[in-house]
């Protein structure tokens, strides 16, 4: 009888996060096309237009356990100011970050007519190190109101249409909030298949969030504690090695759950140098995390039984960790240990980080976290 290994971990947090902002004075809550969702005077503020790939792709729309086929891109992606939602109760969270006016258009490739169509809400705008905006939506506060008085730029405190028939092309705009003083790379959508499309911003380079994204494969600080060690951290100079997508057939051998099923693996590799005067035990790639082009944060995948079975399962897996597990990280020695992060399809590394264990009981990892850029390969 063939015993199966088992997998632990999950590829990814949520998709987009949605925040619902009161207003003042707007528009009723209509189906109507263009029906008011904010408040504002005057005319829109001018919005500065980035340059953005808009490439229409095959998506999936999911409405009441209904998948409706679409073909959608980004048309417009515009930078606004913190000045055209002055007027719009935000939460905490969202102060002092910069609204993004993205116009999507989307035609119903399918034979029904969607209802209530919101592909819009599943798009966000993802920065270099792989942090996504916030999408929100504005609503009504004021049920008496029979028109807007908001005048957001791209219309983006619009709702869309009701309806769209089969055939139909729908243009519609989204909200994202992002940190200012950043230049975004990426517009991501994710598909109601699980799998992710990607269209970039620009050179889909975007910036090196103020010097603390390094250049892939540079070598910096950090510093590693670990139950063997006494005393202060052990100091360590790590290097990222590559980052590799695999194939899901890797991981035959081990109980995927249904959403890993349509993921693909990623292999990244670091090298760890001990610079300190005590061994430390190879266990460095706890520290390890990747951020996506889609706005995941995806820590490594915790395989049993990894690095001992030699029986053919699961070989792609076995080949990035090796037999490092069975020594030690000597004064002065280096070692390479590779980490395994589950993605969904069409997505891909942006980010890679390394987090070092801090020091003093209780206080968790300390060291300041290093941040790469993925150039995922």
């Amino acid at each position: 009888m063939r015993i199966r290994k088992t997998i632990a971990g999950v590829a990814g947090g949520g998709l987009l996060a949605l925040a619902l902002t009161g207003c003042g004075t707007s528009g009723s809550d209509s189906d109507e096309p263009g029906a008011g969702h904010g408040k504002g005077t005057g005319k829109p503020a001018k919005a500065q237009a980035l340059p953005v790939e808009s490439t229409a792709r095959k998506a999936t729309w999911t409405a009441q356990s209904t998948a409706h086929q679409l073909r959608i891109a980004p048309k417009r992606l515009a930078r606004g100011t913190a000045a055209d939602l002055e007027h719009v109760r935000l939460g905490e969270d969202l102060k002092g970050m910069v609204p993004y006016y993205l116009t999507v258009s989307y035609t119903n490739t399918g034979t029904a007519a969607l209802r209530r169509p919101d592909p819009q809400t599943r798009f966000t705008v993802t920065l270099a190190d792989g942090t996504p905006g916030e999408a929100i939506s504005l609503w009504n506060s004021n049920p008496l109101a029979t028109q807007s008085s908001s005048a957001l730029p791209d219309n983006c405190d619009r709702a869309g249409p009701a309806s769209v028939a089969a055939g139909a092309t729908a243009t519609v705009c989204q909200l994202v909030m992002l940190p200012e003083g950043h230049r975004p790379a990426t517009v991501a959508y994710a598909d109601d298949t699980g799998g992710t499309l990607l269209w970039k911003v620009g050179d889909g380079r975007g910036d090196d969030n103020g010097g603390t994204l390094l250049p892939a494969g540079a070598t910096a600080d950090s510093s590693w504690k670990d139950v063997t060690t006494e005393g202060d951290a052990v100091p360590l100079r790590v290097t990222p090695k590559s980052v590799r997508a695999g194939k899901l057939a890797d991981l035959n051998g081990y109980d995927l759950g249904d959403a890993q099923k349509n993921t693909v693996p990623w292999y990244v590799t670091l090298e760890y140098r001990n610079t300190g005067e005590e061994e430390l035990l190879p266990v460095m790639d706890e520290g390890v995390g990747v951020r996506s082009a889609g706005g995941r944060e995806v820590r490594p995948l915790s395989l049993l039984d990894l690095s001992f079975s030699r029986t053919g399962e699961g070989k792609g897996i076995d080949q990035c960790r090796g037999g490092a597990p069975r020594t030690r990280l000597q004064p002065g020695s280096r070692l390479t240990l590779c980490t395994v992060h589950l993605l969904p399809r069409g997505d891909r590394p942006a980010m890679v980080s390394f987090e070092g264990e801090g020091e003093g009981e209780g206080e968790g990892r300390g060291a300041e976290p290093l941040m790469w850029r993925a150039d995922a390969g």
